[in-house]
């Protein structure tokens, strides 16, 4: 009796392993991914939506990771465009009569101090989403607390593919990737510089190494690659020589891979150095901080344009320079989209963190004032890349 017993089971197993084995897929062939998680969406399945709506709230708050001062030298505009997007909405009745708020965290040295100030955002002001970071660097600094305290993030001003890389699905980046910038301009290149000699000038902040990565990528597969490539420390006080080393190579074109500060201090440098060649850039030269430093330096200059105005666009760049004399920048108007898209979330949704995260998914695509915002499955925008150019002393359109 008890070998019949074991005989079934020893059976009975078999049975099970080989049907168990037939609903598995087969083995991927060689070079090809077993499974290639970009193409899933990034999905929160757990808890949190049953959470009913607090009945004591007297406003309705949004975290702001970034210096919560319109005169920060940096980032001060894009403070500015949030608030002006938060007073719009209060001006519309704000969340069912109740104000909307926003609060800032921030630290100079985010590393440092801004998990805490993220942390306090989270947990003390008690905060619905947030908006920011205000660079590639400090987005993925907001991510790792986003992501342990399950509340959405939108990043209105970094590109850095690798945020929307983790597999964190609370993380909204509003500006189109690196990744969709850098075959754009890689192909302006192609064709103006006909494998003639290319130099590369980038810096070693965050942002810069993100894009050069892309860059470089899209070069390979081009089967191009840059004769020379200098790096310079982008708080550093050496443009001036490598700039002049790298007119030195006698380049058909020359690449400057920098935020707007240093980029601006390479083009002026370049120019006052001789040398008469096409510039290309990364997108930082769209900032109005480039565009200010650099001067007639920038004129002809050819970067990836983050920016498509929509109907309604000019209507706030007229209520942002009337408010702070100035123009805005594509972060500026991409924080402004960020803030607007996360309002209308919150009325879709209400007062719950997963519902809004949810809404914020549903809103797409969004018709900002910099431009649509449709989510791809990882929560970065799908925004087509133009280039840009800088004629008069403009931001246009490349022709």
């Amino acid at each position: 009796m008890t070998r019949f017993v074991w005989s079934a089971c020893v059976a009975a197993a078999c049975l099970a392993i080989g049907l168990f084995a037939g609903l598995l897929p087969r083995q991927a062939p060689a070079g090809e991914p077993y499974l290639d998680a970009r193409q899933r969406p990034n999905e929160y399945v757990g808890p949190g939506r049953e959470v009913p709506e607090p009945k004591d709230v007297a406003e309705v708050r949004i975290g702001y990771f970034g210096p919560g001062d319109p005169a920060h030298a940096d980032a001060g505009d894009l403070w500015a465009a949030a608030q002006l997007a938060i007073e719009e909405a209060n001006a519309q009745g704000g969340y069912r009569t109740k104000p909307f708020r926003l609060v800032a965290g921030w630290s100079d040295d985010p590393w440092r101090g801004g998990a805490a100030h993220m942390a306090r955002l989270v947990y003390a002001e008690n905060v619905w989403a947030i908006v920011g970071g205000i660079d590639g660097a400090s987005t993925h600094l907001a991510e790792q607390v986003a992501a342990k305290a399950l509340l959405p993030l939108l990043s209105a001003a970094s590109t850095d593919r690798t945020a929307n890389s983790a597999f964190v699905p609370w993380m909204f980046s509003c500006l189109p990737g690196d990744h969709l910038q850098a075959p754009v301009l890689v192909e302006e290149i192609a064709k103006r510089t006909a494998r003639k000699p290319l130099v590369v000038v980038s810096a070693d902040d965050h942002d810069s190494r993100a894009f050069l990565d892309e860059f470089l990528r899209c070069l390979k597969k081009r089967q191009m690659a840059p004769a020379y490539h200098f790096t310079c420390r982008a708080a550093a006080a050496e443009v001036s020589d490598v700039a002049a080393r790298a007119a030195g190579t006698r380049p058909e074109a020359v690449v400057l891979v920098a935020g707007p500060r240093p980029s601006a201090r390479l083009i002026a440098a370049l120019r006052d150095g001789g040398f008469r060649g096409p510039v290309f850039g990364s997108s930082s030269m769209g900032r109005r901080l480039f565009l200010e430093e650099a001067g007639r330096a920038a004129e002809g200059v050819l970067f990836p344009l983050l920016e498509d105005p929509q109907p309604g666009s000019e209507r706030f760049r007229e209520a942002f320079r009337r408010r702070h004399q100035k123009s805005p920048d594509f972060a500026a108007a991409s924080t402004y989209d960020a803030v607007q898209l996360l309002v209308a979330a919150i009325r879709r949704a209400g007062l719950n963190r997963v519902k809004i995260y949810d809404a914020i998914k549903e809103v797409a695509p969004w018709k900002g004032v910099a431009g649509t915002i449709a989510w791809d499955p990882r929560g970065s925008n799908t925004r087509p890349v133009r280039l840009g150019t800088i004629q008069d002393g403009r931001i246009v359109p490349a022709r």
